[in-house]
């Protein structure tokens, strides 16, 4: 038994509150011995339950704890397996969707803190902002005052911070799952005013899978979807126009920062993925090059920020899968 188990938890749940002393006390039992058993997790995910008064200090430690919990004391080490994944989603989601900051909190910590994590995991993570803009509901829309079809800044940092976590320190593409629900997001946002934050870091990912499905070298996702400090003067621009250009100029320099992969690098590329298959327990997913040239424009209308990656693609005219070539030169001549 660890020393977290007797530091009082089980009367931090009788009385339904965390004050500053329990925070404290439960810090030093974690630190003394760094173990957390099976039921200490259950504890401390029923405590922040059914605490209706928590100190301000509890989150991060609840988020430290169990991150180190889930990452480094669950085999293998550093990394999230689909059975871990699967047990993590389940508690922090239990009528299927998060409902507090914290646990969304909590899961974002493990994807940032492991050394790969299995795809849905990471899906789930982006789904909660899915699920904010498309039906105005759960923990990122509490007090917010905002409406369905629309994403705030606030949002699109939390996405660009999810895709970072995943993509590590490596040079990890974004997968079709995170695509996918990066559309969703932006098929509900037709009708909104546009968003520069949003149309920067959509436009830079769905690049990212078009270029890595066209056999290109991917720089790390920091490089590949980094935000622009133009979007801090976004009050400046007066025109579509100049946005438009804005955009442009912004893909252009992503652009440089990728190249054609060797036939070696391409097969170092399949044994990391492979690798990562076996440790995690999960098969990733292959083939985007097809799936993406049927996605985008996939309801029969072109979003302003498909028109501008098309617009950009055509004029610059990089190399890429014949599949996805044909269906960039089809939609252009149609926007």
């Amino acid at each position: 038994m660890s020393s977290l188990n007797s530091s009082g938890l089980e009367d931090i749940i009788a009385r339904r509150s965390i004050t500053d002393f329990d925070v404290a006390r439960l810090r030093r039992a974690f630190y003394k011995d760094g173990i957390i058993t099976p039921d200490e997790a259950k504890k401390l995910f029923e405590a922040n339950d059914v605490c209706g008064v928590k100190d301000a200090n509890w989150t991060d430690f609840f988020v430290e704890a169990l991150t180190d919990y889930i990452v480094n004391q669950a085999i293998p080490e550093g990394y999230v397996t689909a059975e871990n994944a699967d047990w993590l989603i389940a508690r922090i989601a239990k009528d299927g969707q998060i409902d507090t900051r914290t646990e969304l909190e909590l899961l974002v910590n493990v994807l940032d803190r492991a050394r790969w994590s299995p795809v849905r995991l990471v899906r789930y993570a982006l789904d909660q902002v899915k699920r904010a803009v498309l039906e105005d509901t759960g923990p990122l829309r509490t007090g917010s005052g905002l409406q369905k079809g629309i994403i705030d800044e606030t949002e699109v940092e939390l996405l660009r911070r999810i895709l970072y976590a995943f993509g590590g320190d490596g040079n990890i593409a974004i997968t079709r799952d995170e695509a996918e629900v990066l559309f969703y997001i932006n098929d509900a946002t037709l009708d909104a005013e546009p968003n520069p934050a949003w149309t920067d870091l959509f436009t830079k990912a769905i690049a990212n899978v078009l270029m890595a499905s066209s056999g290109y070298a991917v720089p790390t996702r920091e490089k590949a979807l980094h935000a622009e400090s133009w979007l801090d003067s976004r009050g400046d621009m007066n025109s579509g126009s100049l946005f438009c250009k804005m955009i442009s100029g912004s893909l252009t320099a992503v652009l440089s920062a990728y190249r054609e992969q060797s036939p070696e690098e391409r097969a170092l590329a399949r044994l990391e993925r492979q690798r990562a298959e076996i440790v995690t327990n999960e098969v990733i997913t292959e083939d985007e090059a097809e799936w993406l040239a049927d996605r985008i424009g996939r309801d029969g209308i072109l979003s302003a920020n498909e028109k501008a990656l098309i617009a950009f693609l055509h004029k610059e005219s990089p190399k890429i899968h014949p599949i996805l070539a044909a269906r960039v030169s089809k939609l252009s001549e149609a926007a």
